[in-house]
This record gives structure tokens, sequence and C-alpha cells, in this order.
């Protein structure tokens, strides 16, 4: 079974009540009007006959038609709730699956083919409950019409079996034709939502160069992909009702006709060539399984797309703990993506820049050390332990990592800073401030660390010192800080890396520098270049070699 059709079955058997309520009323339903032609026909002979009891016969019909109401109502409104529960369902595992990859889901996707696999695509995957039940409970009046009509006259049930066959096959057909044309549809759909998503993110670029109608036509790119899928779409449904719509007269004509010459020799009643002809009609109505069938074929490959996140494997974390130690971290035949690492130790307790030109590895080898990201091979490991074995509670509260465009999540200020951990007391919020030098500005705000952090004016520099604060709050042994000081001013970033550079509580730190200032105040530097470590040393010794001078002057050797 494919990934995506496990999803639409896993959606349909995990909807809970829904899936149940949807089965009766769909059963009740078609059980009901498989019984209305019965009903209907020993009405029409009652009063024929003159029978008294045609009035009780009348009233049954009533009540039936009574009841397929009520199915139908209760059906429709089944539908809309199963739906809204199981695709929200999906959405919450779907955005915990992204957010736990975390950098393996977005190397992979691009941002708006993310949210439109999480918002629409998971949204016709929900509705594939409806679908299926609805498609299935079809076969109720059609296996009862095959029933009824052997029990009436075995040779009218051949000329609808036929027929059924005849829609099981315009089905089939109409089923992976719309799969295939709904997946092109829903593959350009998310391509319009990439390429909105990263107009936006460049807004201020795109207007600073007076490109927005470049852009434009760059983001509705995919649009004629769109409208040719939806017109395909469009002509797969209107053929294969055709098609199916032909059968059901065809089918009835042949059951009257055959019946008609029964009822001339007398081997049948008015009334059970009345019901015969209903029951052919109720037996080719599998044709009206069309809608569900589309249904079901945009719930396959909606599901398809929504698997494929899915598959992004999520890092998988041990038991372990940490033992004492001062926050060493090595690399052992590390490789992953084109970064090559044989070995390498960062000291415990002491301060490692790395450094590098743009492309060389500098921020894929901080995203191992803190295991944002995992290796394509070898082993990093903190203080002894393999970074993988470690549990998730306790990684997390080892490491800290600040990142050049940190993104604030919390309510308040405080709740940025304490992340993903116990509310810390005003003491240490003033300690950690201090030290990424955001006290300043923290204390003009509003309401200081209560302030919302929706209402504060923060300029990038101001997001970027509440990314070290949080950092400095968390990591306990290792600070990784990824180009996180590069929206401030010469003076601030010079203080923070004062604060970098000092005891800082003992723990080790890793920094991706770009400033000289930062690589001359390390311990140590890792000097990357196309992947591989080309030096490693105090900054003094590293800087008599031109080619390390060229990557702080801009200039090649």
């Amino acid at each position: 079974m494919l990934a995506g059709d496990r999803l639409v079955t896993q959606a349909v058997r995990r909807n809970g009540p829904w899936t149940a309520l949807l089965v009766a009323t769909a059963v009740g339903g078609a059980a009901a009007e498989l019984a209305l032609p019965y009903v209907a026909g020993r009405t029409v002979d009652a009063f024929v006959a003159a029978d008294p009891a045609a009035v009780r016969w009348l009233t049954g019909c009533a009540a039936i038609v009574a009841c397929v109401m009520l199915c139908e109502s209760l059906g429709v409104w089944a539908a809309g709730a199963s739906g809204a529960c199981a695709a929200a369902r999906l959405r919450l595992g779907v955005l915990r699956h992204v957010l736990g990859a975390g950098p393996a889901v977005t190397r992979r996707f691009p941002e708006g083919e993310i949210v439109t696999r999480a918002g629409l695509n998971t949204e016709e995957v929900g509705r594939a409950p409806e679908s299926v039940t609805g498609a299935l409970a079809l076969l109720v009046p059609t296996v009862g019409a095959l029933v009824a009509l052997t029990l009436i006259a075995p040779v009218l049930t051949l000329t609808l079996f036929a027929g059924i066959v005849l829609i099981l096959l315009v089905l089939n057909t109409f089923l992976r034709s719309t799969t295939t044309i709904a997946g092109g549809y829903q593959e350009a759909q998310g391509e319009l939502a990439a390429g909105l998503v990263e107009a936006l993110d460049g807004a201020r670029t795109i207007a600073a160069a007076g490109t927005a109608e470049r852009e434009a036509r760059r983001v509705l790119r995919p649009l004629p992909r769109l409208r040719r899928h939806g017109l395909l779409l469009w002509r797969a449904n209107a053929t294969a009702g055709v098609r199916a719509g032909l059968v059901v007269p065809l089918v009835e004509v042949a059951v009257l006709a055959v019946g008609g010459f029964m009822l001339a020799a007398g081997d049948l009643t008015v009334g059970e060539l009345y019901a015969a002809a209903r029951y052919a009609v109720l037996g080719a109505a599998l044709s009206g399984a069309l809608g569900f069938v589309g249904g079901l074929a945009r719930a396959r490959s909606a599901a398809g797309r929504v698997a494929e996140v899915l598959a992004v494997a999520r890092p998988r974390h041990g038991t372990r703990s940490l033992p004492p130690g001062t926050g060493t971290v090595e690399f052992r035949d590390v490789t992953g993506a084109d970064l090559r690492v044989p070995e390498l130790v960062v000291p415990g307790g002491s301060v490692t820049a790395v450094v590098g030109r743009s492309g060389s590895g500098k921020s894929l080898l901080a995203a191992f050390a803190a295991r944002l990201a995992d290796p394509d091979s070898g082993t990093v490991l903190l203080d002894g332990v393999p970074l993988p074995e470690l549990s998730h509670d306790e990684l997390r509260r080892a490491v800290g990592y600040a990142f050049e465009r940190p993104v604030l999540v919390g309510d308040t200020i405080a709740d940025v800073i304490a992340l993903g951990r116990a509310a810390p007391d005003d003491a240490e919020l003033d300690a950690v401030t201090r030290a990424a030098r955001a006290d300043g500005f923290v204390e003009r705000l509003p309401r200081g660390y209560a302030t919302p952090t929706a209402g504060a004016p923060l300029s990038g520099g101001e997001r970027q010192r509440l990314g070290l604060a949080r950092a400095f709050a968390q990591g306990e042994r290792l600070l990784v800080l990824d180009d996180a000081t590069s929206s401030l001013d010469t003076v601030t970033e010079r203080e923070v890396g004062r604060a970098l550079t000092a005891a800082n509580g003992g723990r080790t730190r890793l920094v991706v520098a770009h400033r000289l200032a930062t690589a001359a105040g390390a311990d140590q530097v890792v000097w990357l270049e196309d992947g591989v470590v080309r030096g490693l040393g105090q900054h003094r010794e590293l800087w008599r070699d031109p080619a390390y001078r060229a990557v702080f002057q801009g200039e090649r050797p």
C-alpha cells in the first residue's frame, strides 16, 4: 500500500465516532431507499385491488420517506464535522512533525509548499471518510437491488448486473485519471504558494528594486498549468458522468422491456413491475458514486503530498544523561552535505570561532554541534556522549543556540527568554539580558519583561539581542551562536563579544564569526574552506597565512 493510501485509511479509521455516524446515516438512508420500492409496489397493488390495507402501506411509504430525509440531513451535518475533525487531527500531526524534524523539512520543501501541504492538502485528506463511506454505502442499494430482482424474476438480475459492471469500469478509470490530474493541480498550488511566500519574504528588496511586476509574473507562473489541470479535472468528471449516466436509463429501459413481456404473459403483477423498475434505478444508482470517487481521488493525491512531508525523518533521542563535564565537543569522521570533518575537538569551557567564506560549511558545523541536524555519517559527542543517545530534555538543557534572525516565540519578553524551560527569576533575567546587552531597551519597554511580544517595537538588532539572551539562559554546557550578532552595531557587538569571551559560567562557546575581533578574541579558530577544515589554531597563528587573512579582507590570495 502506498504511503498516501495508508494516510487515507488512517483518516477513515481514526476519525472516532464521526466515521461510525457517517456509516450509520449512509447505510440507514440506503436501506430505507431500498425498502421504498417494495412498500410502494405493495401500496399500488393494494389500491388496485381495493384492499383495506392500502392505507397502512401508504403510511409505511410516508415513514420511509421521513427516514430517508432524516438520514440525509444527519449525513450532511456529520460530513462537515467529520471533515473538520479529520483535517484538524492530520494538520496537528503534520505541524508537530515539521517542528520536530526542524531544518530537515525546510531544506527539502519551500515554506510555501509546507503551508500548502499542511493546509489545503490536509483538508482534502480530511474529506476521505465522507468519500469512502458514501461510496461504500451506495453498494447497499446495489446489492439489495440485485437480491430483490432475483426474488422477483432472476432474468431481470442479469440485465442489472451487466449495467453495474459497466458503471464499475467507468468509476475505476475515473479514479485513476483523476488521482493523477489532481496531483498536478495540487503541485501547481504548492508552487504558487512557495513563490508568494518567497516574494513576501523579500518584499522590501522587491520594492527597492522596483521589480514588483516582474516578481508578480514569476509568482503567477504556475497559473497556466493550474488552469490546464483544472480543465482536465472538469473534463474527466464530465466524461465519466456522461458515460455512467447513460447506463442508468439503458438499464431501466432494458428491465422495463423484459418486465413488460413478463407482465403480458402474466408472470408479473403491476406492482412487481413497478418495484422492478425502481430496483433497476437503485441498482444503477452506483453511478452516483462519481462525486465520492472524485473526492477520494483528490484525497489520495493530497495524502501522497502530505506523506512526503511526514516521510522526512525526525531526530530520534536516546535516554542517556550527561556525565559531569565542561562541555567538550568532539567531531569524529563527520560528513554531511558538503562538509567533511574527520576529527575536531572543541575544548570544554573554551571559546571557538568558526570562520570561512560563504558556503564553506560554517552553519552546518554549528547545526551538527547543537544537533539541529544529523550528519550523514560519523558522530558528534558532548562530554563523551553521542548526541543522538541523549534524551531530548537533556540535550536541550545542555545546549543553547542563537540565530541570525531569531523568531521570538512567547507571549511576553520573559516568555521569549525562558522558551523551553521553567520561568527564570528576575535576577537571572537581568543577568542574561545584561550579557546580551538587551537590558537597556527592555527596561524602556512599557511593562519591562511583561511587555507583550506582539506589541513590542523591536528592531533587528534588538531581536538579535533577545535571541542571545535566550541562548544564554538555555545552554548549561554549550552555546552555539550562528551569526547571532550580525545586526548589532559595532559598539554593542564589541560589548557582546566581551561577554561571550568572558568566563560565562564555564560554558563552551562555539561562535560562527564573520568579524576579525570575534576571531581574535577566541581561544581557538576553526577555519573552514570548501567544506573541510583548512586550519585549526589561535587567530594570531593563522593570521600568518594570506589565505586566512583574505577571509576577513574579502580578497583571494
